[in-house]
């Protein structure tokens, strides 16, 4: 019954302006009375980052920016959440119209740029929540205008790490200006050396805080083994690839909707997005878990994501043009997929095909 009533909200969702749409989307969930989702099969649960996820298939963050519907996500079966960008301090974001869907391609273009009701805000809705269960994982960025970015990290990791199942350090969206620069090794290694010092002070009061990077699919492969090697070396407890791309693949219909500047996410990435992913994974070489994001909008794309080198997913693009339904899909074709391959767990699939999708040629 959800399934159908979410089916049947993408084609009015999709007449409004794509960040009404979205406003409204997250006021609905806000008033739904959803029943707790159903136990999912035994066969899903995964174990990462020193946390027992009920099954790999989350929400990336971007949706639900303020916390305000994370438990509301959980019901709809989602095995964890991830809320956020959270900003230090409040701000608005760039200005609208800043969201574009490619209907032709099944891709959307962001230029939203952090927009945050601040970390005050989002903490106390957080600290309510903290005895309700669920897996809820919290991304936070920098200030636009932050004169000492690494400090807001530091800041946020030190306020969110007793409400967090886990952080992630989002260095990697491509809308807030010299963001990206803090991907580079020497600016990562203090960025990460700070943050983790950050969580280890905590840690007798918040308890142990699992701490994830996001990085870019538009990393070079030199810069990609600068990221591994000190994401290795800093002991990350795991990484998130990736965030969107600048870059617009030559197979885009939408030829003007296209040249709006943003990231693009959706269908358009997921041949870039899963490459970084099998590339990463060779490189980590099993040190920590990845989480694979990037136009996973079916069973299909789902499955290649793992094979890749994921231990867990995030949608959230997929869902736009799929609907919830999306999630229960995905779940069904992993079982599926078990079934047929004999196997007893999802763990068995992960980076099957990593090595065989480094050697491809490059997606363009």
């Amino acid at each position: 019954m959800i399934d159908f009533f979410a089916r049947l909200a993408v084609p009015f969702l999709h007449a409004l302006d794509p960040e009404d749409a979205h406003g409204l989307a997250i006021r609905m969930l806000k008033f739904a009375p959803l029943p707790r989702a159903a136990a999912d099969d035994k066969r899903l649960a995964i174990r990462a980052f020193g946390l027992n996820f009920p099954n790999p298939v989350g929400m990336a963050a971007g949706f639900d920016k303020n916390a305000e519907v994370a438990d509301a996500l959980l019901r709809f079966g989602f095995g964890f959440v991830e809320v956020g960008t959270i900003t230090p301090l409040a701000q608005g974001g760039n200005p609208r119209p800043r969201l574009f869907r490619l209907d032709a391609d099944e891709g959307v273009i962001n230029r939203l740029g952090f927009n945050s009701q601040g970390a005050d805000i989002v903490l106390k809705r957080l600290a309510l929540r903290a005895n309700a269960g669920g897996i809820v994982g919290i991304n936070i960025g920098a200030n636009k205008e932050s004169l000492d970015r690494v400090a807001d990290y530091v800041r946020l990791i030190e306020r969110f790490a007793p409400v967090a199942s886990y952080v992630t350090v989002n260095i990697s969206s491509p809308n807030t200006p010299g963001l990206r620069n803090l991907q580079q090794a020497k600016e990562l290694d203090e960025l990460l050396t700070r943050v983790i010092d950050a969580r280890e002070r905590v840690a007798h009061d918040a308890g142990p805080t699992p701490v994830l990077l996001k990085i870019s699919p538009d990393l070079s492969l030199a810069e990609l083994d600068d990221v591994v090697n000190i994401a290795r070396a800093r002991r990350v407890d795991g990484m998130i690839v990736g965030n969107t791309t600048v870059t617009r693949p030559a197979s885009l219909r939408d030829a003007a909707t296209a040249k709006e500047a943003g990231g693009l996410s959706g269908r358009p990435l997921f041949a870039l997005a899963t490459r970084m992913l099998a590339e990463t994974y060779v490189r980590v070489e099993d040190v920590f878990p990845l989480i694979g994001v990037g136009g996973i909008d079916s069973g299909a794309t789902a499955l290649a994501k793992f094979r890749a080198g994921a231990s867990l997913i995030q949608l959230y693009t997929g869902l736009v043009f799929r609907s919830l339904g999306l999630i229960a899909e995905i779940k069904a074709a992993l079982i599926s997929t078990l079934e047929r391959e004999r196997l007893d767990r999802l763990s068995e699939l992960i980076g099957a095909d990593a090595a065989s999708v480094t050697a491809e040629p490059w997606p363009h």
